[in-house]
């Protein structure tokens, strides 16, 4: 079992050093991120920022080990994460992240409710019906515990993706645009709601957004410009 911080603690527990990222094109190396240098406090609450192409997704997915990088070391938790094989790094993710993704990614023949308890379910916990149950009625879903995702509009989608994200308590979050589907209002709604679960959680959040209103309400941004930090 990888250590978690508690509440109060102030450790540095994402830390990235000299991270690059190239690959291999028809017309030669395109290099996406270049000399990526910066370090996460647990709780924190950070927006990444950039233009189209900018290299954000990128670096988020280098972060919570969903790529590996060209060269450079990422630490989780003091964990180097760029010394471990697939198997390490999905174990990490199982036990310490949770993801928001800008297209929700239910799974089309599970209900609301099994799509939040599904997580909970792989790793045996028991009482995975009741958590998930907790969650969707935080997030105002009490009524659409049983629909498929198909029945629920964009907004609906997005509070089931965040209750399923938040439901095994992660001590990392990473939210890749998640407000990008959603009209105005409703993305507000998710804002709100992403931010409140995040500190009720004490959870740490890195999120990706074009959003400057979201990003504000961050307690740092990162500004990234043709894959270096600026």
């Amino acid at each position: 079992m990888i250590e978690t911080p508690s509440e109060n603690d102030s450790r540095q527990i994402i830390i990235a050093k000299g991270l690059s990222k190239t690959v291999t094109t028809s017309e030669g190396p395109l290099t996406i991120l270049s000399d990526i240098n910066l370090a996460i406090d647990s709780g924190a609450s950070i927006a990444i920022m950039g233009t189209s192409g900018s290299g954000k997704t990128t670096l988020i997915s280098l972060l919570a080990g969903l790529d590996v990088p060209s060269s450079g070391t990422i630490q989780l938790y003091g964990r180097t994460i760029t010394e471990m094989d697939e198997d390490g790094r999905a174990e990490l993710r199982n036990q310490l992240i949770g993801f928001v993704f800008q297209s929700f990614q239910l799974l089309p023949g599970l209900t609301a409710l099994e799509n939040v308890m599904l997580p909970l379910e792989l790793a045996g916990d028991r009482q995975a019906r009741l958590a998930a149950e907790a969650l969707l009625e935080r997030v105002g879903l009490t009524q659409r515990l049983t629909h498929l995702p198909k029945q629920l509009s964009g907004g609906e989608q997005q509070r089931v993706a965040l209750a399923r994200a938040f439901v095994t308590r992660p001590s990392i979050l990473f939210a890749d645009e998640p407000t990008g589907n959603l009209d105005s209002n409703t993305g507000q709604h998710i804002i709100d709601l992403l931010l409140e679960l995040n500190l009720e959680h004490h959870t740490t959040l890195v999120l990706v957004t074009h959003d400057m209103a979201l990003a504000s309400l961050c307690q740092r941004i990162i500004n990234l410009e043709a894959g270096s930090i600026v």
